[in-house]
């Protein structure tokens, strides 16, 4: 028996209730649906804010591949996990209310100064804080979101620090078909060239039981939207959180971007988000991939893709009515309540 097979089955035992996992057993309990969202920054804070909006059962497991920034500077500093896109995640799960919106604004303040504090985020520096005072850090962050009043835990995906490094093709345009390594998270989000592939170092990482058992014990796992490298398929390089999200009873959606990221997709069709994913996980099977109409030129072409990963594709207006390429809570929040009462079998939870 492997380490990592010992310890996947150590997480299950806490797994309560698995005779009634998943949407229809939860419906026979009569309780609202468990939702856990993956995914890191700005795509996984606009799921957790639609999500917090129909479910009270929500958890958030966060890469933690983050190298830039405040984060970056803590991580190498104190050799900590990067806490941004935990904070940004926690921030999503703040009420709507003056407690919550308050303490939205208070963790994501950042310092103007020109000393050492500069451009560090408040949050960043609380989350950080308690997990030295504590040695736990999803004790920690389980705190930080009591103070919060946050609607939801989160949870960081590893327990370990993370590397993310890719393989790209033309990333010295002097030579366009040649491979070239580019490492970590901040740079693969920018980089020039078309990513190939993602690892991340070190290459088997421990998962946080808390994140694999969440997402065993769930009704819903939702996959994005966020940065397809850098965010998204992360989740999938963390062994025993691959195994888990292969062996759910949940149904799983994945929530495709509303347009391609410059750097990391460049050109990217909505199909190619899919098919470079199935590369990462070729067991991986999906149940629904939503996207914006106006995003998919192709709707033919997306439906093949998605019935490869065994999923149906739903379409609906989720995008911010500016223009801008951003989700809009509302809108989103009543995508993912259509195709949980559709795609669940079951009747409304509320």
């Amino acid at each position: 028996m492997t380490g990592r097979t010992s310890r996947l089955r150590r997480v299950r035992r806490l797994v309560p209730g698995r005779a009634t996992r998943g949407p229809e057993g939860r419906a026979r309990r009569g309780a609202q649906p468990k939702v856990v969202a993956l995914g890191g920054g700005h795509g996984l804070s606009a799921s957790l804010t639609a999500l917090r909006r129909i479910t009270g059962d929500l958890t958030a497991v966060v890469t933690v591949a983050d190298d830039g920034g405040s984060s970056g500077r803590l991580r190498d500093e104190l050799g900590v996990l990067p806490p941004g896109d935990l904070r940004k995640a926690l921030a999503a799960l703040c009420g709507d209310d003056d407690w919550g919106q308050t303490w939205a604004r208070v963790i994501k303040h950042r310092f103007t100064s020109e000393g050492d504090l500069h451009d560090h985020a408040v949050g960043n520096l609380l989350i950080v804080a308690l997990w030295e005072q504590l040695g736990d850090p999803v004790q920690a962050l389980d705190l930080v979101g009591k103070l919060l009043g946050a609607h939801g835990r989160v949870l960081p995906m590893s327990a370990v620090p993370l590397e993310l490094q890719a393989l790209v093709r033309g990333h010295d345009p002097a030579e366009p078909d040649a491979l070239s390594t580019v490492r970590g998270q901040a740079t693969v989000a920018l980089t020039p060239g078309e990513v190939q592939s993602v690892h991340v170092v070190p290459e088997d990482p421990p998962a946080v039981p808390e994140a694999v058992a969440a997402v065993l014990d769930a009704d819903w796992v939702v996959l994005g939207p966020g940065s397809w490298f850098s965010s998204v398929i992360p989740h999938l390089l963390v062994p025993e959180l691959l195994e888990a999200l292969q062996e759910t009873k949940a149904r799983r959606v994945l929530s495709l971007n509303l347009a391609p990221q410059p750097g990391e997709t460049d050109g990217f069709s909505p199909q190619r988000h899919l098919e470079v994913l199935a590369r990462h996980a070729p067991k991986l099977a999906l149940d629904v991939v939503l996207a914006d109409e106006a995003a998919v030129p192709d709707r033919e072409s997306l439906t093949d893709a998605a019935k490869r990963l065994g999923a149906a594709v739903e379409l609906a207006p989720v995008a911010a009515p500016d223009g801008s390429p951003t989700h809009d809570p509302e809108l989103l929040a009543a995508a993912y309540d259509r195709i949980f009462r559709m795609h669940g079998r079951i009747g409304p939870w509320r």
